[in-house]
């Protein structure tokens, strides 16, 4: 997520066009997140970098929120960080790539989609500190919407999964 925004589709006036603000600057900041979509439990980290070191405090920070019985499954794409032979996962979380070029089988996609259209297009932010309150608050927001995180992440394929 950052400066370098995108206009979105909205609704507006027939025959006229809609005022919207696009930014083509470059600040940046990214969002590493784990939701469970059945209950719409959520972990995310803002973090300057992508990176495998980022990638691991993140599974570290997962790690620590699940409970002492419980084992996580993360589904994700196959991004270099996250299958790197550095990458410290902790004994209680799987991963599971997905196939490669399927991002419409990763459910966390569509909450980056959902963050942008709802609340990161259209606007002007000043520096990387703007960004990453921007990119905050949008994830405030969307946890704060009761039930979203479910309707956006619950594909039907996933109560099907067995190992």
């Amino acid at each position: 997520m950052g400066q370098k925004g995108r206009t979105s589709h909205r609704w507006w006036i027939k025959g006229q066009r809609p005022p919207g603000l696009c930014d083509k600057r470059f600040a940046s900041t990214y969002i590493f997140a784990a939701v469970e979509p059945a209950t719409g439990a959520e972990v995310a980290l803002v973090l300057p970098t992508v990176s495998t070191a980022a990638m691991s405090r993140f599974l570290a920070e997962l790690s620590a929120q699940i409970a002492p019985d419980a084992h996580a499954v993360l589904v994700l794409d196959q991004a270099g960080w996250h299958g790197a032979r550095a990458l410290v996962v902790p004994d209680n979380i799987t991963l599971v790539p997905l196939p490669p070029y399927s991002p419409e089988l990763n459910p966390v996609e569509r909450l980056w989609l959902y963050l942008r259209e709802r609340y990161l297009s259209h606007r002007l932010l000043d520096d990387h500190e703007a960004v990453v309150d921007a990119c905050c608050h949008a994830w405030t927001a969307l946890t704060q919407e009761r039930g979203r995180i479910q309707s956006l992440t619950s594909y039907p394929w996933l109560p099907c999964v067995r190992s």
